[in-house]
């Protein structure tokens, strides 16, 4: 069990090893911030608890494998000089894809999250996908990245359909989420960044709420009691704005990346894109419906004491930004 000070000196190797990755200007570079970058954060995912311990030797397995796969191409390709052809593009976005868990790579993904806490959990959803995709835009092999966006969408749609577990539910959400991302890439690295950001605001908020509350499956979400029905709603929004549906912050970066497919004619992307979106949200709607429409029984004397304020507050200020964030960003624009 490491302490706090172990625990902040590897977050900040974590940080700098995807600098590394990314800043690199050789393929060997890359590779050597990626191996950087697991082995600080497999001390952060154990936490001398069995399903965590489970978690971490996965999640090492799987990132040897892709590292492998990445270093015997590198050498290949170091040893013959030749210029990148289609089988050792398709080779590097396989590795790739399988350190950031997308499809039809993402097998390790959501089990993986089903053993850690939710702060690894945020962290494996988002500062871990950084450094793949930015090597990605960096050999884009349109047939196999497209196949990935349709594969991505379609798995993280109909995964989570049947879920129980939020950790779950969140897995599928974000590997639907990286379809998006790879279409951001694949157009432009400036959408990217606005989607990568906006997404992570919205996955930290929900996992700031659920660690608040030590929520880990969809019937604690409704039993859940508060003072005013008026946090209820704010969390369900943050569902909803997670789920892209207007007019919530969410749908500000999909709205881009709509815009950017639309004007390079990937029509037959974009409309598949959009149906399985529109599943993910039909699970969201599903879950929000469930807590207000039907009859549970709540606590309601005044529990304000077992509570942080502070985190309350921060919450609620969280919650405004995911849920009206849109009418902040329109104002603005139309006002400047």
């Amino acid at each position: 069990m490491f302490n706090n000070s172990s625990k902040i000196l590897f977050m900040l190797i974590l940080i700098m090893s995807t600098l590394i990755s990314i800043c690199s200007n050789s393929w060997m570079g890359a590779w050597m911030g990626l191996e950087i970058n697991l082995l600080s954060f497999i001390p952060l995912m154990s936490d001398n608890k069995l399903m965590s311990t489970e978690s971490s030797l996965k999640y090492f397995l799987i990132q040897a494998l892709a590292s492998s796969i990445l270093l015997f191409i590198i050498i290949m390709f170091m040893m013959n000089s030749i210029i990148l052809n289609n089988f050792m593009k398709m080779m590097f976005m396989s590795s790739f894809l399988l350190k950031m868990g997308a499809a039809p790579f993402h097998f390790w993904f959501p089990n993986v999250i089903e053993g850690l806490s939710w702060m690894n959990s945020l962290i494996l959803m988002t500062w871990q996908k950084i450094a793949p995709m930015m090597l990605i835009s960096y050999i884009i092999f349109k047939s196999f990245i497209i196949m990935s966006i349709f594969f991505s969408s379609l798995i993280g749609a109909l995964g989570g359909l049947n879920q129980t577990s939020l950790r779950k539910l969140m897995a599928y959400s974000s590997i639907n989420h990286l379809s998006w991302m790879l279409a951001s890439i694949y157009e432009s690295n400036l959408i990217w960044m606005i989607y990568f950001l906006i997404y992570s605001f919205m996955t930290f908020t929900m996992i700031f709420l659920f660690t608040m509350f030590k929520i880990s499956h969809m019937n604690q979400l409704f039993s859940l009691f508060f003072n005013s029905k008026t946090m209820k709603f704010f969390i369900f929004f943050n569902l909803l704005s997670l789920g892209g549906l207007p007019p919530f912050l969410g749908f500000f970066p999909k709205l881009i990346v709509i815009q950017s497919l639309i004007v390079n004619n990937q029509l037959m992307v974009l409309i598949f894109m959009v149906m399985m979106t529109l599943i993910t949200l039909y699970f969201y709607m599903k879950l929000t419906y469930s807590s207000f429409l039907l009859n549970y029984y709540e606590i309601n004397w005044n529990m304000n004491s077992n509570f942080n304020m502070i985190k309350m507050k921060f919450f609620m200020f969280f919650s405004f930004l995911s849920s009206f964030g849109l009418f902040i960003i329109f104002s603005l624009y139309y006002l400047y």
